[in-house]
């Protein structure tokens, strides 16, 4: 029981170097596909995460893998999302207008 509560407790913490390289990671927002067992692939954008840039490993947190349905499943590509700023007509950035 002591053994369960501790790796808890280790992976609540936030993971500061890769474990398989000791690489730095990025921390950022990124657009994933993730293939299942059954070879079916699902989009997903705006995923925090933090990516190992040396060894090109994604970390996601476990508990937000179990919401999206994808135990077992493997990241096949991951890009850093883009931020797109709108621009007001003096050149400023702004707000994205209201739809």
């Amino acid at each position: 029981m002591l053994r369960r509560m501790t790796a808890q407790v280790r992976r609540a913490r936030p993971i500061e170097t890769c474990r398989f390289c000791s690489g730095t990671l990025l921390t950022s927002v990124f657009d994933t596909v993730f293939r299942d067992p059954e070879a079916d692939e699902r989009l997903f954008f705006a995923i925090p995460g933090a990516l190992c840039v040396p060894c090109r490993q994604l970390y996601v947190d476990q508990q937000l893998i179990g919401i999206l349905g994808l135990e077992g499943a493997r990241c096949t590509f991951a890009i850093e999302s883009d931020r797109v700023l709108h621009t007001d007509q003096a050149g400023q950035a702004g707000q994205a207008p209201a739809a």
